[in-house]
């Protein structure tokens, strides 16, 4: 669900947390070992509560942290690496987990804060999980497609046609994707990326990692399908969705949960 379709009921309890000049909204639910879910480029959270519902269900606890840019998140958008962003889901972790930590899922550009929170703070991160991880590199008209939805000039017509691209496999319908986009999030994400040492946070620390694809996904093109296992080692788990893309969560709600949740279950056991 995008931040304007129409409402069901909003997922979970709604908080907040300030760090210095940062305000850290995000929403919450259920009982049992955290999850945490990062959002994709320029997207809030809302879409991501399916998902975390069918988690619930599981037995998790799920929270839904907003990026800054995206009320009730707020602060500096200049100027940021992958380090400040990390540190904003750190904040919630510790909010909600400080004993435990939690399992970090990240779902795309999410996927690489969530690396960078295994790198930088790896007392917080038990495991983490890439949903629609990117390959190393992919086609450069992939990110012209996410420019071209967040033009202000693009048609209707213009932005389907780059979400068919980029993000949804053929027979899933990107109506609900069509809203709910933020340019200057977009803007400060990249900016971040370009800003961060990759050194910050592709080795992604030392803990289990899930690399949960769609099997229509063009950001892992042919030959890119064990990128992940290959630069990470034996520590990933790899599981491909059927008829799914990069917007997987969307996508697949009920089937990347019961993903998350089968690989999570098989962990080490939370601190005693």
């Amino acid at each position: 669900m995008t931040a304007n379709s129409p409402a069901a009921a909003p997922y979970g309890t709604l908080k907040t947390l300030q760090n210095r000049e940062v305000t850290i909204g995000y929403r919450v639910a259920g009982d049992g070992p955290l999850i945490l879910v990062i959002a994709s480029t320029g997207r809030c959270s809302a879409e991501l509560a399916p998902m975390a519902e069918a988690l619930v269900g599981h037995g998790f606890r799920v929270a839904l942290p907003e990026p800054r840019g995206i009320a009730p998140s707020g602060g500096p958008m200049v100027g940021l690496t992958f380090l400040d962003l990390a540190d904003d889901m750190a904040q919630v972790i510790r909010a909600e987990a400080p004993r435990d930590g939690a399992i970090v899922a990240g779902h795309a550009y999410g996927a690489w804060i969530a690396r960078c929170l295994g790198q930088s703070f790896p007392d917080l991160v038990r495991a983490i999980a890439f949903l629609a991880a990117g390959a190393r590199s992919w086609p450069a008209h992939l990110s012209a497609a996410i420019s071209a939805i967040n033009a202000p000039q693009a048609s209707g017509s213009q932005r389907r046609e780059a979400l068919e691209l980029a993000f949804f496999a053929k027979g899933n319908d990107p109506q609900e994707w069509m809203d709910g986009w933020h340019p200057e999030v977009v803007k400060m994400q990249r900016e971040a990326r370009a800003a961060t040492d990759p050194a910050d946070w592709r080795p992604a620390g030392s803990a289990p990692i899930l690399d949960l694809r769609g099997a229509e996904d063009p950001f892992r093109p042919a030959g890119t399908e064990t990128d992940v296992a290959e630069e990470l080692g034996d520590r990933v788990t790899s599981i491909v969705l059927p008829e799914t893309s990069h917007a997987l969560p969307a996508e697949r709600p009920v089937e990347a949960a019961q993903a998350l949740a089968s690989w999570a279950h098989h962990l080490p056991p939370v601190r005693p």
